[in-house]
């Protein structure tokens, strides 16, 4: 199904870029003609700077990355890098160079988060920068910025932020696996997705039927490939087991997703959105190589002399976790082990172990493929022996490689917190590898220790276009230059504090994700119950019976917050969990982090909720391979030694201005600064055509009903008239 763009953006909102909405701000005017150097972006999901042994980490199991690595040692390695908690808002900040508490964006968004918290049409994006200087840009893979529910834009949102291609999946998030493997068994005993091979209980061969009725049986002759099952999905398939090939069974059904096989492919060119049906070829095959073959037919179409921007944006090793392609996998000399044979789940004994093993084989395929990538686009070449020959100052191309989020706890690598991973701003939750290679680095092969926030690589793009992102930008941005650290060996540090910054997203009337238990935690980070169970926990929202009941809450109703977990927990007699925070914020200076968590929780006292905060104040640094982290028994307060409390103070009165640098402007939903008659035509256009969730619903955020409607006019016209001073961030 093809689409026009919805035409979001009105009339006299400033200059019209696609069909996005750039709001001005005096800054240059697109420029064909210019040039610059071409920019590779590649984003590896949920792969913190613990998995790298490049940086000097990654603990006994590390895994195998020889193509990043050999990138890495032709550039800059950044081994002070902070993201977000989670990969939205940590995206986000990449792409518009802001913090969390100006985009909205707190968590991981999904389909019950309303458009606040998705990134605003209105926001200069990466892409709509670069455009001004000529540049075109395409992203290939997970988009997670917001959409498809709740937003006008619906499937066609990268379009809009400004991005001219999109191949990929709006929504983020790979589906759970497939357990009856394109309905074969009902029972949904396939844990994995695909039909194992004989030595799992599975089968040695079958017929492999596509969805147009072809068939091709498939079989596994020795250990060394992959199981039949696996081969077929991997092709596109669905695998009758111990079959040959005749009349498709009736019960083959290709309208299943099945997590990094089966996906819902958007495709975006020239303005017209395709919604890829997951019955369709384009749609089935494994992710990473659907991600990386649409950026070499992208990267390789480019007219030559026109600038360009590929952000390569794997979806990978993001749960679930699902066994890639054998070939894809860069084994030890000797390992012909079966990846069948891994569990997909945590149970059994081996269970937790073998999920380990699958997410390092999922990043080592990330791997080949990135080098695949450089390869066939002309940006490197293989040697006689496989290994990469990359050469940074052959091609005019700049490579960045970062990763979203810190690791998810059931992947940290020692000596890294499996505890404070993923979700938290703790060191494991929020360091993130950044890797830059290219023409205009000095000196290759070497580190850089100084503070870099993700932020800052939105200014980094516009400094490599010849762009002030600053001066382009008509409202706050956070970020700090990058380019002098590849220009200048000496360069010191660009900044003096780091930010992070994590918590809830808004939900129509005050909601949120529902409580999600993982071992003897609570956490309401997961978007959804399929979600909780593929990170492997157990799901207590709607739906969710049990014989733990509160008083406002009949058994089989669910729970709607932590709080509420442990209130049942607490009237049963059973051990309250602890909460992963629900509001999670950091910030640091060369030596010290100040990390202040809140959460409301349920209080045997006052038989109530109420909200419980934490301050704590660490001594960190990047040693490796041993480095200084923010573990619970290493926190320094309260601090008796005045200079320790002086420190705090310091930190904390920091944290506090940078909150409060983003006061509210209701009314002024195109991030103008000013409340005008703009404004109001943006909101009549949506509110009539729409009606919705959109960056114009401005009640409060415990109110915010998910519509666009007379309520919202009357707070513009309100404050007509009213400017909204521009603020600075501290750097």
């Amino acid at each position: 199904m093809k689409k026009t763009v919805p035409a979001l953006c009105a009339a006299g909102v400033a200059a019209l870029i696609l069909a996005g909405c750039d709001s001005g701000g005096g800054g240059s005017t697109p420029d064909d003609t210019a040039q610059g150097p071409n920019i590779l972006f590649v984003i590896m999901d949920d792969v913190g700077i613990d998995q790298m042994k490049v940086f000097g980490y990654g603990g006994q199991m590390a895994p195998i990355l020889p193509n990043i690595n050999a990138v890495a040692h032709a550039g800059v390695r950044f081994r002070n890098t902070w993201s977000m908690p989670e990969c939205s808002p940590g995206r986000a900040a990449m792409f518009v160079g802001r913090y969390p508490f100006r985009t909205g964006i707190n968590q991981a968004i999904g389909p019950q988060d309303l458009a606040t918290s998705h990134l605003s049409p209105y926001d200069i994006t990466a892409p709509k920068l670069l455009k001004r200087a000529g540049y075109e840009s395409g992203m290939f893979g997970k988009f997670h910025l917001g959409g498809p529910e709740n937003n006008q834009a619906e499937n066609s949102l990268p379009s809009v932020l400004g991005w001219d291609y999109f191949y990929g999946w709006v929504g983020g998030l790979p589906g759970s696996n497939d357990r009856t493997v394109g309905g074969y068994d009902t029972a949904g005993t396939h844990m994995c997705g695909f039909i194992p091979g004989e030595q799992s209980g599975g089968a040695k061969s079958g017929a492999c039927y596509q969805a147009d009725g072809s068939c091709t049986v498939m079989s596994r002759n020795s250990l060394a490939e992959d199981a039949a099952g696996l081969q077929c999905v991997a092709a596109g398939g669905l695998l009758v087991p111990n079959e040959t090939c005749g009349k498709p069974p009736s019960y083959l059904n290709f309208n299943i997703e099945n997590a990094y096989y089966v996906s819902p492919l958007v495709i975006i060119e020239n303005g017209k959105t395709e919604e890829v049906q997951l019955s369709d070829p384009r749609a089935r095959g494994y992710r990473t190589t659907i991600e990386t073959d649409a950026a070499i037919e992208w990267i390789k179409s480019r007219p030559a002399g026109k600038a360009w921007m590929a952000t390569v944006s794997y979806s990978a090793a993001h749960t679930p976790w699902q066994q890639p392609p054998k070939r894809l996998v860069p084994l030890a000399p000797g390992d012909i082990s079966p990846l069948d044979a891994l569990s997909c789940t945590a149970d059994g004994p081996r269970g937790a172990l073998d999920q380990r093993i699958i997410q390092d084989r999922m990043t080592e395929a990330v791997d080949t493929e990135f080098g695949r990538l450089l390869v066939e686009t002309g940006m490197a070449k293989y040697n006689e022996d496989g290994t990469l020959n990359y050469d940074p100052k052959a091609t005019n191309t700049v490579i960045v490689i970062v990763g979203d989020n810190g690791s998810l706890a059931a992947a940290v690598k020692l000596p890294f917190d499996p505890t404070r991973a993923k979700g938290t701003a703790y060191q494991t939750g929020v360091w993130d590898p950044l890797i830059i290679s290219g023409p205009q680095v000095v000196q290759p092969n070497r580190e850089v220790d100084h503070m870099v926030n993700m932020v800052d690589l939105f200014q980094f793009f516009g400094e490599l276009a010849g762009l002030d992102a600053h001066k382009e930008v008509p409202h706050t941005i956070d970020s700090v230059g990058i380019l002098p650290y590849l220009t200048d060996p000496e360069q010191g540090s660009l900044r003096t504090i780091n930010f992070t910054m994590g918590g809830l997203n808004e939900q129509a009337n005050g909601g949120r994700n529902g409580p999600c238990v993982m071992s003897t935690a609570c956490t309401v980070i997961p978007t959804s119950k399929s979600v909780c169970e593929d990170n492997m926990g157990v799901y207590w929202g709607a739906g969710y019976t049990s014989d733990l009941v509160i008083p406002t809450n009949p058994p089989g109703a669910g729970y709607a917050t932590c709080a509420d977990v442990n209130e049942a927990r607490y009237n049963k007699g059973q051990t309250m969990l602890a909460l992963v925070p629900e509001s999670t914020v950091a910030i640091r200076n060369e030596r010290y982090k100040l990390v202040v968590n809140t959460s409301v929780d349920y209080d045997p006292v006052s038989n109530g909720h109420r909200e419980v905060s934490s301050e704590e104040l660490y001594e960190i640094n990047q040693a490796a391979p041993m480095p200084l982290l923010d573990t619970e028994d290493r926190n320094l307060l309260p601090a008796t030694d005045p200079q320790l409390e002086a420190i705090r103070s310091d930190l904390r009165n920091k944290l506090d201005a940078m909150l409060a640098s983003n006061p509210a402007c209701p009314g002024d939903g195109n991030i103008d600064g000013i409340v005008n008659a703009e404004d109001l035509e943006n909101w009549r256009k949506i509110a009539h055509d729409w009606g919705l969730s959109s960056v114009y619903d401005f009640l409060t955020p415990q109110y915010r009903d998910g519509k666009t409607d007379n309520k919202d006019e009357a707070i513009i016209q309100a404050n007509l008239g009213k400017t909204c001073p521009r603020t600075y961030s501290l750097y």
